[in-house]
């Protein structure tokens, strides 16, 4: 069926190109001729009137002919390239060029002549108290600190009350930070008594 489908299309093309060479009329002696249209003299104005229509109407088309025009290429040659001046090879800043403003402007926000810097909250104190040594000679420092009822034995880089980091011991103080503010560490005297 295919075949058949083309081969009608094939017959249909070849009566296209073949049957209008059958029903010219005689060929004209020279190309010239071909080229010229047949005027009778009572139509002449007529022609020439739709000549001109046809003229009008027609965009103008580019020749194919391969020759070398030397006047378009004269003119394409004087064609000289006028850039900014910027180098597109090189990483450069451009140049912006801020206007003036013609009055002075006024904003609606005042300068606060009296800034200060925001004060950095203290953190609170801490609520330990050293009282007392609780480590023999010859073994790392270890010290009793209160809380309230509760009491605690800890020595340097321990953690008491899940909160408060022992930074260093010595004879008369203990220097405790606190790790929810992570501020500095905070200096408690050892007091005697309580």
């Amino acid at each position: 069926m295919w075949a058949a489908g083309l081969g009608v299309v094939a017959l249909l093309a070849f009566a296209y190109e073949v049957i209008p060479l059958f029903t010219s009329s005689s060929t004209p002696a020279s190309s010239a001729q071909a080229a010229a249209p047949v005027v009778t003299p009572t139509s002449a104005a007529h022609v020439a009137g739709k000549a001109a229509t046809k003229l009008a109407k027609k965009p103008k088309v580019e020749s194919l002919d391969p020759t070398l025009r030397y006047d378009l290429l004269a003119s394409s040659e004087k064609t000289v390239y006028q850039g900014t001046g910027r180098n597109i090879f090189i990483s450069q800043k451009e140049d912006v060029v801020i206007q003036q403003p013609v009055a002075p402007g006024h904003t609606d926000i005042q300068p606060d002549a009296g800034y200060k810097l925001p004060t950095i909250q203290q953190p609170p104190p801490i609520p330990l108290k050293f009282y007392g040594f609780a480590s023999s000679p010859g073994e790392a420092k270890k010290i009793f600190l209160k809380k309230g009822e509760d009491v605690f034995v800890a020595g340097e880089g321990e953690i008491v009350d899940r909160r408060y980091k022992v930074i260093r011991i010595t004879a008369t103080s203990v220097e405790i930070q606190d790790m929810v503010y992570s501020g500095p560490a905070q200096n408690i005297p050892l007091t005697q008594g309580s």
